[in-house]
């Protein structure tokens, strides 16, 4: 075990509210359980989750005081009593259990991370964890996408929805990505074989020709993504939406509930041959400081992030 110091910088935030709460405090460094490694924090990546815990939008479901960022990447220096699958000086990638990630060292449960990709740096890496994993679950679990299948990905430009592109195309999919016109041109370079701009009318040669729609928006106004759908056809949103359920049944459409996967080590292995052999590129939105938190939230809430928002800590 390495001599570590006793306190560490972290952002945390003692009451809901904008991005304001959020302050950078002196605090102990954590303790290693059993089945932990405590990691020394290279970068920590933003999610849309970060800011709606903040702001108070999930409620009182994680009590306060708060460390926000899940998504890390570092270097371990100490590892529990049972970890045999890393070691000290490992370069890591994975989510935490509960947060915390807004930090000089956070402790991680040890199946919750793997070696990071040799082919990208730490900041690339953060953008694998929580977009990859679930873009996996939802496109190959919950959706049981084949080869051959048309799949639309609706926010296509986003943390999860560039790596669903790929991860589509790497499959064999025929894939309609939507996004803003301005990001065109981004997902025409990840390979979408149609792009759809979402603040136009639905194109008529996409109605009723989708199998498979992966909505990583949500909101409101939903209803237009059952349009697309062929009847037997499945909508899995990853973001909390409304879609009416009488057009659904109707047009013989399923709507699948929200699923979280766990950030198993298996599926970040997974994720890190692709990344390897060149079959994924991560995309980097803005990279900020651990003192300007308040600013990575702030990208995050405007939604016109391309890729993902990664706050550096070293």
């Amino acid at each position: 075990m390495m001599e570590l110091p006793h306190t560490m910088k972290a952002i945390r935030y003692h009451i809901h509210g904008g991005p304001e709460v959020l302050r950078l405090e002196e605090l102990p460094v954590p303790k290693t359980g059993e089945r932990e490694v405590l990691v020394r924090v290279h970068a920590v990546g933003v999610n849309p989750g970060d800011w709606q815990i903040r702001s108070g939008f999930a409620g009182d479901r994680f009590q306060l005081p708060y460390i926000p960022g899940w998504d890390v990447s570092g270097v371990v220096v100490n590892v529990g009593d049972s970890v045999t699958s890393l070691r000290p000086g490992d370069e890591v990638f994975g989510m935490t259990a509960n947060s915390g990630g807004c930090a000089e060292y956070v402790a991680v449960p040890s199946d919750q991370l793997a070696l990071k990709p040799r082919s990208i740096d730490f900041v690339e890496a953060t953008v694998l964890p929580q977009s990859g994993v679930t873009a996996w679950h939802s496109l190959f679990v919950q959706g049981k996408l084949e080869a051959g299948q048309t799949i639309l990905i609706n926010g296509a430009a986003g943390g999860v929805g560039h790596i669903a592109v790929q991860l589509a195309r790497w499959k064999g999919a025929r894939v309609i990505g939507t996004a803003s016109t301005r990001k065109g041109p981004f997902l025409h370079d990840l390979g979408v074989d149609e792009f759809v701009d979402y603040t136009t009318d639905l194109p008529t040669r996409i109605a009723r020709s989708v199998d498979i729609v992966l909505d990583t928006v949500g909101g409101v106004q939903g209803d237009w993504l059952l349009d697309t759908l062929k009847p037997g056809g499945r909508l899995i949103p990853i973001a909390w939406g409304q879609y009416s359920s009488e057009k659904a049944t109707q047009a013989s459409i399923t709507v699948q509930e929200i699923q979280y996967p766990p950030v198993a080590a298996a599926y970040l292995v997974k994720l890190a041959q692709l990344v390897n052999n060149g079959k994924i590129k991560v995309a980097i939105d803005s990279v900020f400081p651990l003192e300007q938190t308040a600013q990575a939230h702030e990208r995050s809430e405007s939604r016109r992030a391309r890729g993902k928002i990664v706050i550096q800590v070293r």
